[in-house]
């Protein structure tokens, strides 16, 4: 796999690689085409060069170079992750490389302010999914923080997940598998053309959400709500 496209406009969403399970070599490329700028994080860089990806900017706290000054004392796990800036400056030239030792945030939100402060309006996020569950729960909920300045959409082999807006309406084929998705409480939620109905309902993560629902019929598929953050699975086996 090369670089990705050529056009350079922020006409289409930028693309961040986090560090979670990967997805399956089609859509990666698929995401890649039509990309205006790749963002890894540090702790999937070498992964993403194995795979031969042109990178835009690498981005993250570089905890594996900040905790060791002699590469030969890291043991075979963080040697797998010890990364050699001047080798990639070298090969993915040009290439920005944006440190970010903030502790507070992740490396992915620091991805997103990164994206805000450029310009660029929406961004698709892969390998954030998977693996740790920790990582997998805060990169899922945590886009909610997000919702006015960036549209972004969490994707892998099995899910399209993203921050429905308060009145949101979609064509989908019938039996469509969609979950809706309450970040804390959300109320008044209200949905047409779906096989279990909402009507001005609420939802509570932890004690009533709206998993495993699927489209009725071929159609337009409503959702409104009043208030609170709505995320929306759009999902498949």
């Amino acid at each position: 796999m090369s670089s990705h496209h050529v056009i350079r406009e922020q006409q289409e969403p930028a693309l961040i690689i986090a560090n979670g399970e990967a997805c399956n070599f089609e859509l990666l490329g698929q995401l890649l085409e039509w990309s205006p700028l790749v963002i890894v994080l540090d702790s999937a860089i070498n992964r993403v060069l194995e795979l031969g990806i042109k990178v835009d900017v690498l981005l993250g706290d570089f905890d594996i170079l900040r905790n060791t000054s002699d590469i030969s004392l890291l043991d075979e796990q963080n040697l797998k992750r010890a990364i050699n800036l001047e080798k990639i400056r070298e090969d993915q030239y040009p290439i920005e490389i944006v440190h970010t030792p903030d502790q507070d945030k992740t490396d992915l939100e620091k991805a997103f302010d990164y994206l805000v402060e450029k310009g660029f309006p929406a961004v698709n996020v892969v390998w954030a999914t998977g693996r740790r569950a920790d990582h997998t729960i805060t990169n899922i909920t945590n886009i909610v923080r997000f919702r006015e300045q960036l549209k972004i959409v969490v994707i892998d082999d099995y899910s399209k997940i993203f921050v429905l807006p308060n009145s949101y309406e979609k064509w989908y084929p019938a039996k469509t598998n969609i979950s809706l998705i309450p970040v804390g409480e959300v109320s008044g939620i209200t949905t047409h053309n779906l096989k279990y109905e909402l009507s001005a309902e609420n939802l509570t993560i932890g004690y009533r959400t709206g998993s495993s629902n699927e489209v009725k019929e071929d159609g337009l598929v409503k959702i409104t709500y009043q208030s609170g953050d709505l995320l929306m699975m759009e999902c498949n086996d």
